[in-house]
């Protein structure tokens, strides 16, 4: 079976979209950030790391120093999938970033948005 093309774009050529689409609705970069970081366990130093040597999202989810547990209590549909369906390990790390960043352009509380 072949990869889906998302898993070789780089992270970094996503992300500023995520702050695009955060800003807009008046959400901001240290918001995006803290997602990532809840999510996948960087710090932020490590987040710019992975931002500047442009990993692609299979190396970036891969190399995460620690997923967080709570990440399944995100669930629903984004881009017409239900994301608790996605089989591919990958691809559900993916959804669960857009879905996140989904909720903090829609004006979700943080504490919400990360499942506390």
């Amino acid at each position: 079976m072949t990869k889906h093309r998302i898993y070789s774009m780089s992270v970094a050529s996503v992300y500023p979209h995520y702050v695009t689409k955060a800003e807009k609705k008046g959400r901001t970069r240290a918001e995006v950030d803290e997602i990532i970081r809840w999510l996948t366990g960087y710090t932020q130093e490590a987040l710019n790391a992975q931002l500047e040597t442009k990993n692609c999202f299979e190396d970036f989810f891969a190399n995460a120093p620690r997923l967080n547990p709570s990440r399944s209590l995100i669930t629903g549909v984004i881009c017409g999938v239900r994301i608790e369906n996605i089989e591919e390990p990958i691809m559900r790390e993916i959804r669960y970033l857009d879905k996140l960043i989904d909720e903090l352009a829609k004006g979700k509380a943080m504490e919400k948005i990360l499942r506390s």
